[in-house]
């Protein structure tokens, strides 16, 4: 985490405004679930049961398969710094732990964890050894106590983003999570580069032409293609107790962007080439693309996809874009601290 430190030391603060996270004891934070004991590690710029009202905005990025939270909390702390956002910006990075198979993460005590293969945590299932929490409660839990504004007074905004793993994760909880209008605050959501996306009726893109779509043609063969988390059958966990109508209303409602890599066309980084995920295109751009065009065709709804040029399956390059910055930051953000950068070179 020397990382942190090192850019923290750039950055000037005020004598009266709260101080960013600058170690690794200090930049992570426990946060109970279910009453606990049952816990989850966050790492967080600030402390979240600290008054700081100069936070207007929160940000909470959930990592990909690896797991690796430290590694996007640094990505986030990078992509803050050059959005020029780090001193009104919360950044929150959870840790959904896994120490089974072949995962191999260290646990305290306490600490929930999940299955290591499978769906599991990306589509909102139980924890292991610990039905009653689901890996969606770690986000509602930490929406629900930014939302009280204990901490932060003047949060006026929170954006929930992923990438690859993390993306499936926020596209499945955009549509599921039953606490998003009982916040106060407005929340968004950015869905980066995922594999595959939770569709919600037996619709799938054309083989020939992504911008069509019909009743998916190799159900015969592919009997898994609408099952969850793809397709809306047989839903367990925090899913399971939402409906379809609702699920579907959820989806058009709630303001989601998808922020692709330009060249993530590769079966790199995790790629899923089960036939349930082939169904939705060959590539995670083209299952992006193909998942907007289908949420806009069928439901109405308006959500914008951002192409980020040069990017493959690589969430610091795509959560450190400039394309990328007004959608995680708001406003004209993006630019501000490449330019400054460039005029003393």
């Amino acid at each position: 985490m020397r990382f942190v430190l090192a850019l923290f030391l750039l950055i000037p603060v005020a004598a009266s405004a709260a101080t960013p996270c600058n170690t690794v004891a200090d930049c992570t934070e426990w946060v109970p679930l279910a009453g606990g004991p049952a816990r989850s590690l966050v790492y967080r710029s600030y402390p979240l049961n600290a008054p700081n009202p100069a936070i207007t905005r929160a940000l909470i990025i959930i990592h990909g398969a690896s797991r690796d939270a430290d590694n996007y909390f640094r990505t986030t702390l990078a992509s803050a710094f050059l959005a020029g956002a780090l001193d009104n910006t919360v950044l929150i990075v959870p840790r959904v732990a896994s120490a089974q198979g072949s995962c191999k993460d260290k646990l305290a005590d306490n600490e929930i964890n999940w299955p290591c293969n499978g769906n599991s945590w990306r589509s909102g299932a139980p924890a292991v050894g610990n039905p009653n929490v689901n890996s969606f409660d770690l986000t509602d839990e930490l929406l629900r106590r930014l939302a009280k504004k204990d901490a932060f007074p003047n949060l006026a905004q929170i954006v929930v983003a992923g990438h690859s793993a993390g993306g499936q994760y926020v596209n499945r909880y955009s549509i599921a999570n039953t606490v998003h209008e009982t916040l106060g605050v407005p929340v968004s959501y950015i869905v980066s580069n995922p594999s595959s996306y939770a569709y919600l009726d037996a619709d799938r893109p054309s083989a020939s032409d992504n911008d069509k779509f019909g009743n998916f043609s190799d159900g015969r063969n592919c009997t898994t293609f609408n099952t969850w988390p793809y397709g809306l059958k047989d839903r367990a966990g925090y899913t399971a107790k939402v409906s379809d109508d609702q699920l579907k209303k959820n989806l058009t409602t709630r303001p989601v962007s998808y922020l692709l890599g330009e060249i993530d066309v590769l079966p790199l980084g995790g790629f899923d080439g089960s036939c349930p995920a082939m169904a939705q295109g060959p590539t995670r751009r083209a299952r992006g693309e193909a998942y907007q065009k289908y949420v806009a065709q069928k439901l109405g709804a308006k959500q914008p996809v951002v192409i980020v040029p040069l990017c493959g399956h690589n969430a610091r390059c795509m959560f450190t874009a400039d394309i990328a910055a007004p959608l995680l930051y708001g406003g004209n953000s993006g630019t501000i601290r490449r330019q400054s950068s460039e005029n003393q070179k």
